[in-house]
């Protein structure tokens, strides 16, 4: 199973790509579903075919549905609602406002992604093509996993307690109906273990990868680095870049301003992406709408389907730049180094702590807790510094927790490899744990690193 998730600014022509590499994995025999998670569905347009909330076959190998996320929460979130229903019933709001009121902030999301995650464990495809929202709408849904994650394994297992504790006495005093009834706790946890599941197929370099595509304009590069960065703080995987809607060559001045222009961004998309493939889809006279259209495009992303240097639209090209792992952890004599990778990114929006056995990274307003592998959590923070690309920590094994040498000189349990360490996450509104358990990453300050 392939799934590959194409997302950028709003007005790059992302649905486009995301169509024409879907036509092209089923014009090579791959049975392939291309779906969408924006609220606001353009595939159908792009298509020029009717879709609904069922797979329908657009041509040989491909089909396509547009989600509908409303009757997925009537489907599976019913309890959770009824629930929501009495206690503002019980509070006098009337029906109809507490019906819209029990729509969940996020929901549509949440459903979205447990709806890809449906779809890609069903069998019935071999790809899936995702068009995602814009990329702000896109960072929030690829970050919902880990930060719900958070809520329900820290603060919901509390609450769940507290109410068991308390219904003995709401019930003598007859107001046992005002505490969530158990039903509640069930699904949210079956919630938290679905969502754990998505992650785990999202954050598969070799199952899922993120294909960015801009304009080659100075407003769009900016956001799309912005992205870059923060796909990697979540830890995804970006296999390619498209530059779309490149002017091609004429006499007119109008279009030889534009061509002149957009070849300075080509070649500060270059730098900025050096290591991903790069591909360049043409300003097109015409709206490519249809499956004829769609195939010229494919054409010109991964080359004709009778050359032989025609490239597999789903293959995940090895990169440095794509799938470095996130975390890294190697011995350096006496200390360890531990690397993240964070590319693009200055030193004035980065933010990193040590909080417990957790480190909080905070890069530009996006946020993500790492549970530190144990070797590191038997250690103390020595230095942090950011360069090419990286932000790395040392740190020193802590006497005070760590095995004292044998009279042999043994040498210290070595790094773990940072394959399987538990991941936590939380909302970019929630703070760290206490100042007191807090150690910096920077000689002086919190948060501090150097260039």
């Amino acid at each position: 199973m392939r799934i590959v998730l194409l997302t950028g600014k709003g007005g790059v022509g992302k649905t486009t790509v995301a169509a024409s590499t879907a036509l092209r994995c089923a014009q090579r025999g791959v049975k392939t579903l291309l779906l969408s998670t924006d609220a606001a569905h353009s595939l159908a347009d792009t298509l020029d075919v009717e879709l609904g909330g069922e797979p329908v076959e657009v041509t040989e190998n491909l089909w396509s549905v547009q989600l509908d996320t409303q009757r997925q929460f009537e489907a599976a979130w019913s309890d959770v609602q009824r629930y929501l229903l009495e206690v503002l019933a019980r509070g006098g709001v009337d029906p109809i406002t507490a019906q819209e009121l029990t729509v969940l902030p996020g929901i549509d999301e949440v459903l979205a992604l447990l709806a890809v995650h449906d779809l890609a464990r069903s069998g019935s495809w071999d790809v899936l093509i995702v068009d995602c929202a814009p990329t702000a709408e896109t960072l929030r849904l690829l970050a919902l996993p880990e930060a719900l994650g958070w809520y329900l394994q820290k603060v919901f297992p509390m609450q769940r307690r507290l109410a068991r504790g308390m219904r003995p006495l709401a019930a003598i005093l007859g107001r046992g109906d005002a505490l969530p009834p158990d039903d509640l706790f069930d699904a949210l946890l079956r919630l938290s273990d679905d969502l754990a599941l998505v992650r785990g197929m999202l954050a598969d370099p070799e199952v899922t990868s993120v294909r960015l595509v801009l304009t080659p304009e100075s407003v769009v590069l900016a956001e799309t680095r912005r992205t870059f960065t923060a796909l990697a703080l979540y830890g995804y995987n970006v296999d390619m870049v498209v530059a779309n809607k490149l002017f091609p060559d004429g006499e007119d001045a109008f279009r030889q301003g534009w061509v002149t222009a957009q070849a300075r961004q080509m070649g500060r998309i270059e730098e900025s992406f050096a290591g991903l493939p790069i591909k360049q889809v043409t300003y097109r006279g015409e709206e490519p709408v249809g499956v004829a259209a769609l195939s010229d495009v494919g054409d010109e992303l991964y080359g004709p389907l009778s050359a032989t240097q025609s490239v597999d639209p789903v293959s995940i090209v090895d990169t440095a730049a794509g799938v470095a792992p996130l975390m890294s952890v190697e011995a350096v004599g006496e200390q360890f180094l531990l690397r993240l990778r964070l590319p693009l990114v200055s030193r004035a929006v980065v933010d990193a702590a040590r909080v417990g056995d957790d480190l909080v990274l905070t890069v530009a307003g996006h946020r993500r807790i790492r549970t530190l592998p144990s070797v590191l959590r038997r250690c103390s923070v020595v230095s942090g510094e950011l360069a090419d690309g990286e932000l790395r920590v040392r740190f020193e094994p802590d006497p005070a927790t760590w095995p004292k040498r044998s009279s042999a000189g043994a040498e210290p349990e070595t790094a773990e490899p940072d394959t399987a360490e538990p991941e936590t996450a939380e909302p970019d509104t929630a703070e760290p744990e206490t100042a007191e358990r807090q150690t910096s990453l920077g000689p002086a300050e919190r948060g501090s690193v150097n260039d």
